[in-house]
């Protein structure tokens, strides 16, 4: 069975690809171990400028990159090309700051020196998904080719041109053959992937399942992970609020990409003081929002990535509906056009016992809940399994300081919204998964961080 290209918002199929072959997929890693070898002896400065001109790649570039991930995904084309300008960011932020965050770091002790030693391990298997096909590559890639080890891609089946795309640019920067490589598999052949001796870690964003299988896989292996799961974060409103700013950044919040983001907001927990007013905002700037063709400048929600996707959210919308949640905007899939397109959905009265309590909202719903007071709230929030990022809003410093201190979610932002950041650690806890990417602490999740004592 071939990979696909298949444009979400029409259908049709771009362009198909056959998997690798067994003997091309072990020559892929055969070179990629081959490379690692010499590579872990280049130097900083070197692996810095190659990184700087992959960032000058992609911003030379943005447009026809902007419009692959557009037509494999359905995002809006300004956010795909606003999407290659954060990946160039995040090269050179690695590329400026790479030789400080592996700097031998001394220690005082017993010897007449000992110090901290950070080295790389070798190649990583990156299984990345479909919904910021860039991004979630290039955070892992970044610094992983500069802390010297090399990268292996697989990603997510629908979005095969991202992938080459991807190396196309390492390529063209002037890393040596190897160091970062796509390759076109089915996600089956992960679990032999990792029994690989020539893998030394893996790394994954994508679902809980995935995640468990790949930690099952590379924990037989006694191999290292890092993994980014799902998101159902709280974004929670307090009486003090500033309700106008609140409403605005949670319609932001909830729609971005499409609604189809790990970290994107998806239960808005209010103050019963202010719901009213919030609620009727919210409704207001939903109906607002003007669903379709992502490739024209005016769209703000294109299609949902696959049809699969579509029917879930739908699924989980109706169940909600069937046990007393009402509808206030949306609630159906647009049937009067193809592709996989879901208009802007609020529930509100949610009862208890609902997917909505347990599970992930992957597409743009909303859930609305009210509450009486900050512990009701906290409680609420932290319900679910998952613990990814976390929006809160109040002017009370000692409501802010709990929130901060008692929300379980890997990142917990003040009024504002919850994003990613090269200068800032990105991960979860609890079932979102463990370990962090960018910053200083993603770095060093895949090096041998060695202990040097001599006398």
């Amino acid at each position: 069975m071939g990979i696909a290209s298949i444009n979400p918002a029409t259908g049709e199929t771009i362009q198909t690809f056959e998997p690798l072959s067994d003997q091309t997929l072990d020559a892929k890693l055969a070179q990629a171990w081959e490379c690692f070898l010499r590579y872990r002896k280049t130097s900083l400065e070197q692996r810095s400028q190659w990184l700087s001109q992959a960032a000058e790649n992609l911003e030379a570039h943005k447009d026809a990159y902007g419009r692959i991930m557009t037509l494999e995904m359905g995002k809006p084309l300004k956010a795909a090309i606003a999407e290659v300008e954060k990946c160039a960011w995040v090269c050179r932020y690695y590329a400026e700051h790479a030789a400080e965050f592996l700097a031998d770091v001394a220690v005082s002790s017993d010897a007449s020196e000992s110090f901290v030693r950070y080295q790389p391990i070798g190649p990583v298997l990156a299984v990345m998904p479909w919904n910021f096909p860039f991004w979630q590559v290039f955070r892992f890639a970044a610094p992983a080719l500069m802390a010297g080890n090399v990268g292996l891609l697989k990603h997510a089946s629908n979005v095969p041109q991202c992938a080459l795309a991807i190396e196309h640019i390492f390529q063209e920067a002037g890393f040596p053959a190897g160091a970062f490589q796509s390759l076109l598999i089915e996600g089956s052949r992960i679990a032999d992937l990792m029994a690989d001796e020539r893998i030394k870690a893996a790394t994954l964003t994508g679902s809980e399942p995935a995640g468990a299988s790949l930690a099952a896989a590379a924990g037989k292996h006694i191999k290292k992970t890092v993994l980014e799961l799902g998101g159902s974060d709280p974004f929670v409103v307090m009486e003090s609020a500033d309700v106008e700013a609140a409403v605005t950044t949670a319609v932001t919040a909830r729609m971005l990409n499409n609604g189809q983001s790990c970290i994107a907001a998806k239960r808005f927990i209010v103050a019963r003081a202010i719901a009213p007013a919030f609620r009727q905002r919210m409704v207001e700037k939903f109906q607002a929002l003007r669903v379709g063709d992502p490739l024209l400048p005016d769209t703000n929600i294109g299609p949902l990535a696959t049809p699969d996707i579509l029917a879930d959210l739908h699924r989980q919308v109706q169940e909600c509906v069937a046990q007393g949640a009402k509808v206030l905007v949306g609630g159906e899939p647009l049937s009067d056009r193809p592709g996989n397109f879901y208009p802007p959905t609020l529930l509100a009265e949610i009862p208890p016992g609902t997917p909505a309590d347990t599970e992930e909202f992957f597409g743009p719903v909303a859930l609305l809940f009210e509450v009486e007071d900050l512990d009701e709230a906290i409680a609420l929030a932290n319900h679910p399994t998952l613990g990814l990022g976390a929006s809160a809003w109040t002017q009370i410093p000692a409501e802010r300081d709990r929130l901060i201190n008692e929300l379980e979610a890997g990142c917990v932002f003040i009024n504002g919204l919850v994003k990613s950041d090269p200068r800032l650690p990105f991960g979860g806890t609890k079932h979102s998964g463990y370990g962090r990417e960018l910053s200083r602490e993603g770095i060093l999740e895949f090096v041998n961080i060695k202990t040097v004592w001599i006398k």
